[in-house]
């Protein structure tokens, strides 16, 4: 299976796993009168829209690159990842606008059997699909199916304290949980979309990698010492999946150009069985080798 296909065979998976979830949670909403698990309804409607996105952009970035996109599409993930993000939010705004509403004027839970049982059902799937989403998200290093799993992953943790609250109010009477409950997995939602805007938005200003990336990326180059005389200005970025690597190596003035490139290939090659999907540039300078008698 091409990584493409793989990609988006998972993102269409979630795509239509939301879809079933958003009917059944407005059904149960409806006939249970729940605000609760309406709003757990528009999160999902989030969701799907979520997905959508996630299913565009891994196609699109996993295109080549073009004359207009010499360095690939790679970052059309981070701003597909941006873009769930800040839905969440706004479906997370939504659930507490309706809950305020509702803490004013409580109406009683019809169905409480039903509501509970397509909150589990929720929480069971978004289970499974979820961790499908995340061990591909790993495996390709694609942000736009992370984040596609890390808010079905959250909606895990909503489902059922949608569900637990509902019982609650059974035993206890007190239709005001409700909304309450609505309220807090409105907040956790808020936490999970500024987590995920900001791990998307890093990659759009370029940041580096990470400093044990960083680290792995030195140690491989040092295992040449007393072959090379130096390295500096290393700089990397992220774009999508793809990593970017760039420094400027400093060698003895005496070997020949041939030598150089050879050099250079062997690093390369080792940076490359280190680093998943990484791209490495190499400014060869010549130097003076150190006399071991000095």
């Amino acid at each position: 299976m091409e990584t493409m296909d793989r990609k988006a065979k998972v993102a269409l998976l979630s795509v239509c796993s939301n879809t079933a979830l958003i009917i059944l949670k407005t059904i149960a909403g409806i006939m249970s009168g729940s605000v609760s698990i309406l709003s757990e309804a528009i999160h999902s409607s989030m969701d799907l829209i979520a997905s959508i996105v996630a299913f565009l952009s891994v196609r699109m970035s996993s295109q080549p690159a073009d004359e207009e996109h010499p360095y690939g599409h790679g970052k059309i993930e981070n701003i597909s990842g941006l873009v769930e993000g800040l839905l969440i939010f706004v479906a997370a705004f939504l659930i507490i606008k309706e809950a305020v509403h509702k803490i004013s004027q409580p109406s009683a839970i019809d169905q409480a059997a039903i509501a509970i049982g397509v909150m589990l059902i929720s929480a069971l799937v978004n289970t499974i699909v979820s961790r499908i989403l995340y061990k591909v998200a790993k495996e390709e290093d694609s942000l736009a199916l992370e984040a596609d799993a890390l808010h079905l992953k959250t909606d895990v943790y909503t489902s059922l304290g949608v569900g637990i609250g509902i019982l609650l109010i059974k035993l206890t009477g007190n239709n005001v949980l409700d909304p309450v409950v609505a309220i807090l997995v409105a907040l956790l939602i808020i936490k999970e979309s500024w987590n995920l805007c900001s791990n998307a938005f890093k990659p759009l200003l370029d940041n580096r990698l990470s400093d044990q990336e960083e680290e792995m990326i030195r140690e491989a180059i040092r295992k040449y010492n007393g072959i090379i005389i130096d390295f500096h200005e290393l700089r990397t970025r992220k774009s999508g999946n793809m990593k970017y690597v760039d420094f400027d190596l400093i060698v003895d003035k005496d070997i020949s150009v041939e030598e150089s490139h050879a050099l250079s290939t062997k690093i390369v090659r080792d940076l490359e069985a280190i680093l998943s999907n990484v791209n490495v540039s190499i400014y060869v300078k010549p130097g003076n080798m150190p006399n071991p008698a000095e």
